[in-house]
């Protein structure tokens, strides 16, 4: 049983590894792409399924509550998190439009959807980011490696380097993390 747990730390290292040394440019991009937006007034939404939604949800939080001290809240939230509507757009018109259809109704030009997908062939995300592109409203996937059809509908692909579920999950939540803490950085000064 060691030997698994050491050869998941060390596959998780490896990828993460791999990350810095692939996509640290990208994620400053992404960083002036939030900050930019919430300067201006906008919004950040984030969408994703499953442990992908929990992801959303958590940096979400992270932005309209505090991440590593106390300021004014930002405007973000998770597409998924009121689900009276969430059920009734489902119901309604279908899950794949759930995430399209709200984004319709709160999101304006130069807002950013944060589309979290591990394999970017999620249905309703797709959805989403289409329209999202159509508003005006910049896209930031976060994929696994191939980045999937999403790649297509993304001003900025951040592509974690494997075909890991499991490892992929991991680097999205650390790309999360470094984004609220140098959003919450470059906005506001700690005390």
């Amino acid at each position: 049983m060691e030997q698994n747990i050491l050869q998941s730390i060390r596959e998780s290292i490896a990828v993460k590894e791999k990350l810095a040394e692939q996509k640290a440019d990208d994620i400053a991009v992404a960083v002036e792409m939030l900050i930019s937006s919430l300067r201006n007034g906008g919004r950040i939404h984030f969408a994703g399924n499953g442990g992908s939604a929990a992801d959303a949800q958590h940096l979400a939080a992270e932005l309209s509550g505090r991440f590593r001290f106390n300021r004014p809240p930002l405007n973000a939230e998770a597409l998924h998190c009121n689900t009276s509507y969430l059920t009734a757009a489902a119901n309604d018109f279908g899950f794949v439009e759930a995430y399209a259809r709200l984004l319709k109704g709160t999101a304006q030009r130069g807002d950013v959807l944060v589309a979290i997908s591990t394999s970017g062939n999620s249905e309703n995300i797709l959805c989403a980011a289409r329209a999202a592109r159509a508003m005006g409203v910049q896209v930031i996937a976060l994929t696994g490696e191939t980045g999937g059809k999403l790649k297509e509908y993304a001003d900025l692909l951040i592509n974690v380097p494997s075909h890991s579920t499991p490892r992929i999950q991991e680097c999205h939540i650390l790309v999360g993390h470094i984004l609220c803490e140098l959003v919450e950085r470059e906005l506001f000064e700690e005390n």
